[in-house]
């Protein structure tokens, strides 16, 4: 015979607390004091207690679930913002149910939909491109969203994010004041990704400001992989005018370029400098460091947390939020060879 599952009243009981501290500790535990919360919580752990979610959703038409679609897992690009987005929600008591896209448009909208059908309360999205499908769904089931990874002021959705294209821009003029003036792309494929064409736009515009033809930028593109970054780098060192500065959308294709380098017996930045995009962990232990752009993925996750957090308590609209990259000059960026 199945033994008796413990109630919220036993873990009450056994804390010595009321059965309202336990609902708050398990709901809403940023409003308990952390020594009543792990009392507690070491109660429901002892007793083997489980939550109701399913009766609790049905009385509040609420699941306290926010989803994430992301568009790749096989990398660290977006990891720090996802794992600060999930500790938010999770002191604000809310959960996170992530999903991946791979780039792919219709995976994306089959996550959508899978999503909302598990009941989240709200989505998570990274950038503003994608199937018109989507937000009409989102619309007509009233599940709220918020875009991340860009901002864009001008888009009809909110966002919590950097303006990629004067991330981009700064850095090149950096670039540029060196005296670089044979310069080169490689990026992130550039179809319905609006980061990667923003930081691509970026660059071409420092270009014009400095009097070069951004029409003859050379440009590659490839999937994120250190790999394909080995090999893109090597497609834009086969002309007979070799870049002096490669531009990388992404850290990931900056480390493959560094490796690229080493492989063809280059010297960075002697002969050549890449750049990269995003400032992972990874950026700081390359040889020679590599030059990047600092995205302030950590405060990201937080801030679109606590947003679509606010929202759904409440109502608080959801707004548009910039935040700024920083510029980080390293090693792997010098003058241009004589």
């Amino acid at each position: 015979m199945k033994a008796q599952s413990p109630t919220l009243n036993d873990v009450a009981m056994q804390a010595g607390v009321s059965t309202a501290t336990v609902s708050r500790c398990l709901n809403e535990p940023e409003k308990v004091t952390a020594k009543t919360r792990e009392k507690v919580m070491a109660t429901v752990t002892a007793l083997g207690y489980s939550p109701n979610f399913g009766a609790r959703a049905m009385a509040t038409q609420r699941t306290n679930t926010i989803g994430a679609v992301i568009p790749t897992m096989e990398n660290a690009i977006f990891a720090r913002g996802l794992q600060a987005f999930q500790e938010e929600l999770w002191r604000l008591g809310f959960n996170l149910m992530v999903a991946s896209s791979s780039y792919q448009r219709e995976l994306e909208v089959a996550q959508v939909r899978s999503l909302v059908a598990r009941g989240a309360d709200a989505l998570l999205l990274i950038g503003h491109i994608r199937d018109p499908q989507i937000y009409a769904l989102l619309d007509a089931q009233q599940i709220p969203s918020l875009v991340t990874w860009t901002y864009d002021p001008s888009a009809a959705r909110p966002s919590v994010g950097f303006d990629n294209c004067a991330a981009m821009r700064d850095m090149a003029r950096k670039v540029l004041e060196l005296g670089h003036q044979r310069l080169a792309m490689m990026t992130a494929p550039l179809a319905r990704n609006d980061r990667a064409q923003a930081r691509l736009l970026g660059l071409k515009d420092a270009m014009v400001e400095f009097g070069l033809n951004s029409d003859a930028l050379p440009i590659v593109e490839y999937p994120y992989g250190i790999e394909n970054g080995a090999i893109g780098f090597a497609a834009l060192m086969q002309g007979s005018t070799k870049p002096t500065a490669i531009f990388c959308g992404n850290d990931v294709l900056a480390v493959g370029a560094l490796r690229g380098a080493r492989d063809m017996g280059l010297n960075v930045p002697g002969d050549v400098s890449i750049i990269g995009f995003d400032d992972i962990e990874l950026s700081q232990v390359t040889y020679p460091l590599l030059t990047t752009v600092h995205v302030p993925h950590r405060d990201m996750g937080q801030r679109a947390a606590r947003a679509l957090v606010r929202h759904l308590n409440d109502d608080a609209p959801l707004e548009s939020q910039e935040l700024h990259t920083e510029l980080r000059l390293r090693a792997s960026l010098g003058p241009p060879p004589r």
